[in-house]
């Protein structure tokens, strides 16, 4: 037997705020559908027999190929594009999957990071009884209809009433069958799924679910993720990991150069293959000798002319995309820079903010700090910049 995990995440929603999707937005110093996407990984290798997650396909837009690309990681199939609708799009990702030999296929909204690994296999297991089952919260608020007027026309019942969330699992064939026959009928108008199922005639079973399993919509979601988040609440276990770099690169003519990606006025340039940045090229190797893969001349070798004059958060925003694919975060940031100028200070919070910006982190985890050498040494003779840098990364 054979299951599938089918993350649908070609919405255009931005109602989260940001220019992006909600699936797209930043959580943790990763997109929200990365989250998704590890959880079920981790139940590609975990589990096995019945539980465990064969198979990865995510339905993008066509728009976001690029961003999709770039985090996605390894172990998913290659995207497909969704349609005009989530139900055109649940399709598309179903008509990829059906020559894999699937029998089970889970469906998941990308903008439900906190899926447990709990709900994923109970939903799994009931579908040994029932050709469809959804993870689901019981009501326990009182619901009231409201009139025209705006004022409580009655009071609805809530005994065995329950919210829908996914994943939402179902027999692949049956459900393929049930969609492919919607589409051809004009039907358009299904909420979710299981709607779907239930209008095909199948019987779906209820899997209670947790209530943290939301779905991320409005920018008061996306906060209420983060507080999540910052609680460690991750399905699997997280151990820190500490790296440190360090950087030197000589004056030479010029009247700006570049200091963690802020260009700053000064008599003299930064002698370099790249932009000579070293704040970060020294957290571009802290987060490198953290995750123990090799440093920045492994992977942009000065010898490669495709780097020159390269901008540097290129770099660091390589390493920071490998700590993602490795389905972990950065915890913090701290650099110092050694030099008799120019000044730092006046430029300490531009500094923060953009290292901030690149590694996906607040800039309260960001610690940007100079001091001199007394005279002393190269830096001391105002020969060239150095920078010391650590970074905290929380790994699997």
């Amino acid at each position: 037997m054979t299951t599938a995990a089918l993350i649908v995440a070609a919405g255009r929603g931005t109602r989260a705020g940001g220019a992006v999707p909600k699936q797209y937005a930043m959580l943790a110093g990763a997109p929200v559908f990365v989250q998704c996407l590890q959880t079920f990984g981790s139940l590609q290798q975990a589990l096995g027999g019945n539980e465990k997650i064969d198979l990865m396909q995510v339905v993008i837009h066509p728009d976001d190929t690029e961003i999709y690309t770039r985090y996605a990681g390894t172990g998913v199939l290659p995207p497909v594009h969704g349609g005009a609708s989530r139900q055109l799009s649940v399709l598309s990702g179903l008509e990829a999957l059906a020559d894999h030999g699937i029998t089970k296929v889970l469906i998941h909204d990308a903008a439900r990071p906190f899926v447990s690994p709990r709900t994923i296999r109970n939903v799994i297991r009931a579908l040994d009884k029932h050709a469809g089952a959804l993870a689901a919260v019981p009501l326990a608020d009182t619901l009231k209809r409201a009139n025209a007027f705006g004022c409580v026309a009655e009071t609805i019942p809530r005994a065995g009433l329950w919210r829908a969330q996914t994943p939402q699992g179902f027999r692949f064939d049956d459900i393929l069958t049930a969609h492919r026959k919607a589409a051809a009928g004009g039907r358009d108008d299904f909420t979710d799924d299981a709607a779907i199922a239930e209008w095909a005639g199948l019987d779906v079973a209820l899997v209670e679910d947790e209530a943290t399993n939301t779905k991320i919509t409005t920018e008061a979601d996306l906060k209420m993720a983060e507080r999540l988040t910052n609680a460690n609440f991750y399905p699997y276990p997280l151990e820190p990991r500490i790296g440190t770099g360090f950087d030197v690169h000589r004056f030479t003519a010029g009247d700006h150069l570049i200091l963690g990606g802020i260009q700053i006025l000064h008599t003299h340039g930064l002698e370099g293959h790249s932009d000579a940045d070293v704040v970060l090229h020294a957290l571009t190797d802290a987060v490198l000798g953290a995750l123990g893969d090799g440093d920045i001349g492994q992977h942009f070798p000065p010898s490669n002319p495709k780097w020159k004059g390269a901008a540097s958060h290129i770099f660091l925003e390589d390493a920071v995309t490998r700590v993602i694919k490795r389905g972990g975060r950065i915890a913090n940031a701290d650099v110092t820079l050694l030099c008799e100028a120019p000044q730092i200070g006046p430029h300490r919070e531009a500094m923060q903010r953009m290292i901030a910006d690149i590694m996906g982190i607040n800039p309260v985890r960001v610690g940007v700090k100079a001091t001199t050498t007394e005279g002393l040494g190269f830096t001391g003779r105002r020969e060239g910049i150095a920078a010391m840098a650590s970074v905290m990364l929380l790994l699997p």
